[in-house]
């Protein structure tokens, strides 16, 4: 039997960020559910981390709950926070029914059980001012225990932005971004691939012929100050995830059916590594 580069992620542990315009469109979102229980069969331990912002903006709309975007984040008031926490919910229901359908056997853990994600109220600066979120988390602690007991039984973990305060026991809102590379660097996964709008990083966006194939973490330092708000929380994910011990990032199209199985991770979008020195040091 011919082998393909799929056999070679046999036994290896991937998360997968599943987010953006492609969670809207019911064809990406099957064939999403598709490639995740291909890459289960093909021994991959995956896991699949979701936000929810398309769907959490049009109830804020429909409820008539004002929303905002600071830095890239979503201030979250809490009226707001009710939203997400009802909206993750819908949606990890959504996604294990079809992960089901197409032969998967999910399992569905919101970010605040068992203490899965623990946080703290974050800040963000803008043009150099520091910015209160609301209700907003950055992720102090992952605890792993019941993601892994359902990767050992074969199932595939679904998991929701969403976490506790560690202090007043709050519910707050998680870039899903920055919950995937934490909960990635906690299960020392080999790959994160991050599911977005565009084909990749662009090192002088909208300029289609700047698109980056492979950026170390000190190269995205260097690029951050370039960036739009909106690319920034996924590239200080996948910053913090390499630093945290996951091997490869992806930023990848999530709007290509099948972009996950049709070829090797990383092959049309951007890939991120770490420096040359702590890959020669290893």
């Amino acid at each position: 039997m011919m082998t393909t580069w799929l056999d070679d992620l046999n036994g290896q542990t991937v998360v997968v960020k599943f987010g953006g315009n492609a969670m809207v469109d019911e064809a990406l979102t099957e064939s999403f559910c598709a490639d995740i229980v291909a890459l289960r069969h093909a021994g991959v331990r995956v896991v699949v981390a979701h936000g929810g912002g398309p769907q959490i903006s049009s109830e804020l709309v429909s409820r008539g709950i004002h929303s905002e975007f600071r830095g890239g984040l979503r201030v979250t008031t809490s009226e707001a926070i009710d939203v997400v926490d009802d909206v993750l919910a819908q949606i990890g229901s959504e996604l294990t029914s079809l992960l089901h359908s197409a032969g998967g056997a999910p399992v569905a853990l919101a970010g605040d059980d068992h203490g899965l994600f623990s946080a703290r109220r974050a800040t963000t600066f803008v043009d150099g001012a520091r910015v209160d979120l609301g209700l907003v988390g950055e992720i102090t602690s992952v605890a792993t225990a019941h993601v892994e007991a359902a990767l050992e039984t074969g199932s595939i973990p679904v998991v929701s932005a969403i976490s506790r305060d560690v202090d007043t026991g709050e519910l707050l809102n998680v870039n899903a971004d920055s919950a995937a590379g934490a909960l990635a660097a906690a299960l020392d996964a080999q790959w994160l691939l991050l599911l977005t709008d565009v084909a990749g990083l662009y090192g002088d966006w909208p300029d289609r012929q700047s698109l980056i194939r492979t950026v170390t973490t000190d190269e995205l330092t260097a690029l951050m100050p370039k960036l739009e708000s909106g690319m920034i929380p996924k590239v200080a994910a996948a910053r913090s995830a390499i630093l945290g011990g996951v091997d490869r990032v992806a930023i990848i199209d999530g709007r290509t059916p099948h972009v996950l199985i049709s070829e090797p991770f990383g092959s049309s979008g951007t890939v991120v590594t770490a420096p040359l020195e702590r890959t020669h040091d290893e």
